[in-house]
């Protein structure tokens, strides 16, 4: 009698084929060989099994099919030959790009981008109630323009998020000459809406929150640092808690904050924060900005460094141009060179921290270091007296009186409706008086 075969306990790997172009005009901090290991992390990370790479270097994108004409012929025989059902781009598509491709390649084919993969992974990793909305935010408004199909086509790829609304899979009515897609798109557009308005909520709790913590003087340390730098292992280890580690990408997505001690008995709360990737998808960024915003109003930001990955430096520049575009490089930052122990020279670690401001080499899987990068932080947040020059209304009567306590006045002067100082405030207290600061020659009331 034959055995039946065991049923699968897990399904089977979609196989993906990967498209890496190199533009000629536009620089990346990566090469186009490291860019593709990168996005071949993240397809592994989604669950996607990846079956080969093509790669083109062009002037600009082609208008119909991103990579010219020819490429495509070779993307299809090679994609029907390793039985592929992905094909993944390192870039982001147009809509009118997916579309073309698809028809090109095939119905049983499916075009996907960097953008809507890390979607994908975001999708799977939101644990919390409000990861879970600014990931369906996200997908919404990428998806929104490539909506071309029936509902259940987005509902499939969006990581459930439709199926979260309810009244959206049931949709069926249409008004006088309305198509299904104009109903998928006008349901789509009240979710977005309504997704806004409940993260507009989150946003302001958080504000309520930090502004909480403000009042308490216990100033604040963002970690921020490229995806898999370490950040919540080095948050484990210092105090000693358990946020969740793991060795792929974008492990974590939501802030965690937890309570330090730093040398001398000061105190500090350390936030880890979503980490940052080359390219990072705009929507993301906007539909993260209430998280995000942990980091822009942070006293101290500190920047984990895998100074192992043969692309540090690259993942370096890549998060410091991320904290430009969120409004965050005004702040205080220390750099955590961390993984020295996976170097074959620890020493080479320790060497260039002189090329890195405020920085120190550690290991925080192996508690390497540790002692120095706190106090460092230390020093940063609490001795350290940073030049500043503000115009307080009469309103912020508690920040006046913070100047005078905690910090050095050089020079004050009372004007119509506040108060100008210049001196020097403890490093911890910069972000307090961040939207204070000023031109000078700018009037008080353009200030308000």
């Amino acid at each position: 009698m034959a055995k039946r075969a065991p049923k699968p306990t897990t399904p089977p790997q979609e196989r993906a084929f990967l498209v890496g172009v190199e533009l000629s005009n536009f620089d990346n901090y990566l090469s186009l060989d490291d860019s593709l290991t990168e996005l071949n992390l993240l397809a592994q990370t989604a669950g996607v099994e990846v079956v080969g790479e093509l790669t083109q270097k062009l002037e600009h994108p082609n208008p119909e099919t991103y990579i010219g004409a020819g490429k495509v012929a070779e993307l299809k025989a090679l994609v029907e030959e390793t039985l592929a059902q992905l094909v993944i781009f390192d870039e982001e598509l147009s809509p009118r790009h997916q579309r073309e491709l698809e028809l090109k390649l095939g119905k049983n084919v499916r075009v996907l981008d960097r953008t809507a993969l890390i979607l994908d992974i975001f999708a799977q990793h939101a644990n919390t109630s409000e990861g879970m909305l600014q990931v369906e935010l996200a997908q919404y408004e990428y998806y929104l323009p490539r909506l071309t199909r029936a509902w259940t086509h987005l509902e499939r790829q969006a990581g459930g998020g439709g199926g979260r609304s309810g009244s959206v899979g049931g949709v069926g009515l249409r008004g006088p000459g309305e198509t299904q897609l104009e109903v998928d798109r006008r349901v789509i557009r009240k979710r977005i809406s309504h997704l806004k308005q409940e993260l507009e909520k989150v946003r302001a709790h958080r504000e309520r929150y930090r502004s909480k913590r403000k009042r308490s003087r216990i100033p604040t340390v963002a970690l921020v640092g490229y995806t898999n730098a370490g950040k919540s292992t080095l948050l484990n280890q210092l105090t000693d808690s358990d946020v969740y580690v793991a060795n792929k990408l974008f492990a974590t997505l939501d802030p965690t904050t937890r309570r330090v001690e730093l040398p001398g008995g000061k105190l500090a709360l350390f936030t880890d924060t979503v980490g940052f990737i080359q390219k990072l998808p705009t929507t993301l960024v906007a539909a993260f900005r209430a998280t995000l915003e942990e980091i822009a109003e942070a006293d101290l930001l500190l920047h984990v460094l895998d100074i192992s990955h043969p692309n540090a430096m690259s993942q370096f520049e890549s998060v410091q141009q991320t904290l430009e575009d969120i409004g965050a490089d005004h702040i205080p930052s220390i750099t955590a060179l961390n993984k020295i122990d996976l170097l074959k020279d620890p020493d080479y670690a320790r060497k260039n921290v002189q090329l890195f401001p405020h920085a120190a080499a550690i290991s925080a899987c192996k508690k390497i270091g540790l002692e120095d990068l706190t106090d460092l932080i230390r020093t940063e947040l609490y001795d350290t007296l940073t030049p500043v020059l503000v115009r307080l209304p009469y309103q912020q009567g508690a920040l006046i009186s913070l100047f005078h306590e905690s910090g050095q006045v050089e020079r004050i002067e009372h004007e119509r409706g506040g108060v100008v100082i210049q001196g020097r405030v403890p490093g911890r207290l910069m972000a307090q008086y961040s939207d204070w600061q000023f031109d000078p020659h700018t009037p008080l009331e353009s200030q308000e």
